[in-house]
């Protein structure tokens, strides 16, 4: 077998698009070339696939390697690609069975030791995933975040070497257990506010509103330490919108950290943010501070100190819950459904 298939899948802002991962061995000089439109950490995983599979105690096919990304016009970012382009190169070289990876979908990064490291997105891939009835491969560290996508079967591997003598003896990857999600508790509870009537009562109607708030005051008079304790005290996050805040959580910087599953957001960007911060957007689309806030609280303390441009961007997503980031020809929607709290000085 010269020509091995492996399903993987892209990420777009929150989309998660299907990307098959063909790989072909023909006679030739040595080398491998990818193709479909990778960007520079994709290309730069020829090098890190063949010192994994070399480490893995594999040995890489001495052919000249074609790896094709479909489809051809959807860009592709990051190291995600690395653990499906290497089961295809052994896969196409025969020495794992092909057959194993028909029902996978197959996600993860890979070390020059051959370990698998975690990726950012695996949630919204769990999504997707679970609706094509294959069975989805990620990196240990990302097992219990793909695991709160419900109808998913997700596997987990931490070595390529290890994750390819399953694949060998017929067996599919390992199954983790399902954690059971436990909703989070806010950090700040109203409860410990001594004094501040008015303000509270006003906090409380536009918790029981979904109102947005804005809140005069001198330096000093509780404005911040008020608007943190207002997560804490809205209606709890449906399953539904716990789910469209991890996929959001899972494709930012920082990530997803299952403790805060259940946990309405809370963002307070400071006044010199520019536009673009709070819309999100850049060459890998990611979302900003306002998608950040979606299903909770977006703060704006010193409200007259930012720029009127960058308010100007909050009319979109206070209308219609949603905002539009368009990068040449690529179009991707984040959701943007948050409560605005702002405070300034009388």
């Amino acid at each position: 077998m010269t020509l091995a298939t492996v399903f993987s899948r892209a990420q777009n802002g929150l989309a998660a698009d299907l990307v098959t991962v063909e790989v072909h061995l023909a006679p030739g000089l040595p080398g491998l070339s990818i193709v479909g439109l990778p960007e520079a950490a994709v290309r730069e995983s020829r090098d890190r696939v063949r010192a994994a599979v070399l480490n893995s105690g594999y040995q890489f096919p001495n052919r000249r390697i074609t790896v094709n990304l479909a489809p051809a016009d959807l860009p592709k970012e990051g190291g995600r690609f690395d653990l499906p382009i290497a089961l295809g190169v052994l896969a196409a070289a025969g020495q794992i069975p092909l057959e194993s990876l028909g029902a996978l979908e197959v996600l993860g990064e890979l070390s020059l030791t051959g370990e698998i490291r975690p990726v950012r997105g695996a949630l919204p891939a769990a999504l997707k995933c679970s609706k094509t009835g294959r069975r989805l491969l990620v990196p240990e560290v990302n097992g219990a975040e793909a695991q709160l996508a419900p109808d998913c079967e997700v596997a987990v591997a931490t070595q390529l070497g290890a994750l390819c003598s399953v694949l060998h003896s017929g067996a599919p990857p390992p199954l983790p257990p399902r954690p059971v999600p436990v909703a989070g508790h806010a950090a700040a509870d109203l409860a410990d506010v001594a004094g501040q009537f008015q303000a509270r009562r006003a906090l409380e109607i536009a918790a029981a509103g979904g109102h947005s708030l804005l809140m005069s005051g001198p330096p000093g008079s509780g404005k911040s330490m008020l608007a943190t304790r207002l997560p804490g005290i809205l209606p709890p996050l449906t399953e539904h919108e716990a789910l469209e805040v991890a996929a959001v959580a899972s494709v930012s910087l920082a990530g997803f950290n299952p403790r805060d599953w259940g946990r309405r957001p809370y963002r307070a960007p400071h006044h010199t943010a520019s536009g673009v911060a709070l819309v999100g957007g850049g060459a890998d689309p990611r979302p900003g501070e306002i998608t950040l806030a979606h299903h909770g609280v977006l703060f704006l303390d010193e409200l007259p100190e930012f720029d009127r441009r960058v308010l100007e961007v909050l009319r979109e997503p206070l209308e219609s819950g949603q905002i539009t980031v368009s990068r040449a020809a690529r179009q991707t929607d984040f959701p943007a459904s948050f409560q605005l709290v702002a405070a300034m000085n009388p």
